[in-house]
């Protein structure tokens, strides 16, 4: 056998009990088939001197939005602003540089959130004189709510102060009843219909700029957290882009994708495919787990609350009233009547979809406990396990229910920086310590899967890693629980084999061990020993075995005269792509 790639003289962190450590791995044919002493005497077609470079596995960003953060990319980013004045002079200067617009005249931000602009929202009479008749959509970074202008309102028929609220959404109001800009929840659908469906071209060029970014952060795998439909889907036909982008070399990490719930339909199969609830799913009866290793359909996503940030979710006692919020009697809302939600989770399940719910609050976790234990009392496990995306209020009780019923979690550490100060005044101290477990989540045996939630939060891996560890909010609080921050190792692990183990991709990626595929990321330390695992630089990253980023450094690595282990403290970096 000759190996298509050898590399040598470097630290690789396996992430496998049975065999931690190693100083060589050998690809052939996009997998793994030995470590050290198992490649005595091959020859390959590439071999890199590596100086004693991090080899980890690929990392896996199990809950983000790919799609949504590609075309933000496109977009005005307005998450640099630090004051309403800021914010308002960058739609200026959109506006007036833009004397043809795009997209029948709409203008379209992304990155808002009001913790940048001392918990203030703009001011719709300003919005509506800075971009007179042209509508404006405005993504709060959370996505459970979005700012708008009159003329958006308008073209939705929604700027009459006797509109009524959808249901489980709200168009917020002023004392005399009008409108504000902003929009909550599934009130957002009313101004994202004006604007859906994208093109199929439009998303995949979005899925090939958020994934080449994504490789050079070190990522080789992520699960999409919602296509084609709700107020989070871009497309019906959103998963033909994936496959577009896909076939044509434009998607650069391995991708699992949840449909929303809304989106599956009844099938009227044969009385016996699914005794009890009449199933609900995608034509063909497709369901999670379809696809190939490369794209594959993940857990039915369904929503069930809102956000923290938003202070929506569904909790069991009142938010705190501070600054300029009074939330005496908010205790949140669930999206939809809770019996809808079941009837509708049940059918998913009886048609052999895993389900993925949102569950921001404790009361959103009992009901997505609830309902999830239910279904598989019933029907029986899944392969593709059932998760519950965010669990970011869970009292101790609900813990074992978690582990007993194999259900994983995503917890994002990414919300801790920006976010942290803010979650901490708004939950009080008694409930602070349920607040995005980490550690006790593994204490009590249940999956913990790292992911970023991104654009809602900093992707940047690494930066999560280190956000697990230390648990720092912008002010130098630690967030919640101290006991709840991660060893490196555990950090290490959420966004590898945890999150491969989360989406039931385990034996095929998650650690370096022969047999799986050969997903790796080259850094420039290792993160078990690293005093500050954000500062580590991603050198290269591979799927398949095949490079789809290199840093400088690492492209040097490939010339015979350029010893690698020399440029290992070269800084900064820049990008090289490579299929």
């Amino acid at each position: 056998m000759k190996l298509d790639l050898l590399l040598q003289n470097a630290d690789i962190i396996t992430m496998d009990p049975e065999r931690p450590a190693a100083r060589s791995m050998g690809i052939w044919q996009g997998r793994i088939v030995g470590l050290d002493e198992d490649l005595s005497g091959v020859d390959a077609a590439k071999v890199l001197d590596l100086g004693g470079a991090t080899v980890t596995p690929g990392f896996n960003d199990a809950h983000c939005h790919t799609t949504w953060f590609g075309l933000g990319l496109a977009e005005l980013d307005v998450s640099g602003a630090r004051g309403l004045g800021e914010l308002y002079d960058l739609l200026r200067a959109a506006v007036s540089e833009a004397a043809e617009p795009e997209g029948d005249g709409w203008l379209f931000a992304t990155g808002f959130s009001q913790t940048r602009h001392g918990g203030l929202f703009p001011d719709i009479a300003v919005l509506d004189h800075i971009t007179g008749d042209r509508p404006l959509f405005m993504r709060h970074n959370s996505g459970h709510m979005a700012v708008v202008n009159t003329a958006a309102l308008r073209l939705a028929g929604a700027d009459s102060p006797s509109f009524p609220d959808p249901d489980g959404g709200a168009i917020v109001r002023d004392a005399a009843g009008q409108p504000t800009g902003l929009v909550q929840e599934t009130a957002q659908e009313l101004i994202q219909q004006l604007i859906l469906p994208y093109s199929l071209e439009d998303i995949e060029g979005a899925l090939e700029r958020a994934t080449l970014h994504y490789a050079s952060e070190g990522i080789t795998s992520f699960t999409e957290a919602g296509v084609g439909g709700g107020w989070i889907g871009h497309s019906p036909a959103e998963l033909a882009a994936y496959q577009r982008a896909a076939s044509n070399g434009r998607l650069h990490a391995r991708a699992q994708v949840m449909p929303v719930l809304d989106v599956l339909h009844s099938l009227h199969g044969h009385a016996a495919d699914s005794p009890g609830a009449a199933p609900a799913g995608l034509d063909l009866g497709i369901s999670s787990g379809f696809g190939s290793e490369y794209l594959s359909l993940g857990p039915a996503k369904v929503f069930l609350d809102g956000s923290l940030l938003g202070e929506t979710a569904a909790v069991s006692h009142e938010f705190c009233s501070h600054g300029h919020k009074d939330n005496r009697g908010n205790v949140g809302y669930f999206q939809a009547d809770p019996a809808h939600m079941r009837e509708r989770m049940e059918a998913a399940y009886a048609a052999g979809w895993s389900i993925a719910a949102h569950a921001i609050g404790d009361r959103a976790i009992d009901l997505a406990l609830d309902i999830i234990t239910d279904c598989q009392a019933a029907y029986g496990p899944r392969r593709v396990p059932n998760r519950i995306e965010h669990a970011s209020m869970t009292r101790p009780e609900q813990l074992s229910r978690l582990a007993k019923a194999g259900i994983a979690v995503t917890p994002q550490a990414s919300f801790f920086r920006d976010g942290g100060d803010g979650m901490t005044a708004s939950l009080g101290q008694d409930r602070l310590p349920w607040a995005y477990r980490a550690a006790s989540f593994l204490d009590a045996g249940v999956t913990l899967a790292g992911s970023s939630d991104r654009p809602v939060a900093d992707g940047n891996v690494l930066r999560g890693m280190q956000a697990f560890v230390d648990r720092r909010t912008a002010s130098g609080a630690v967030f919640g629980n101290p006991a709840e921050r991660l060893t490196p190792f555990q950090a290490l692990a959420a966004y590898t084999s945890g999150a491969a183990l989360a989406t039931g991709m385990l034996g095929e990626k998650g650690t370096l061990t022969p047999g799986k595929l050969a997903d790796f990321t080259v850094l420039s330390a290792s993160p078990l020993e690293a005093p500050d695992i954000s500062e580590l630089r991603v050198l290269a990253t591979a799927v398949g075995g095949r490079f789809t980023y290199q840093s400088t450094d690492f492209h040097m690595a490939l010339s015979p005269e350029s010893p690698f282990a020399a440029h290992l403290s070269a800084a900064p970096v820049s990008a090289t792509h490579s299929s």
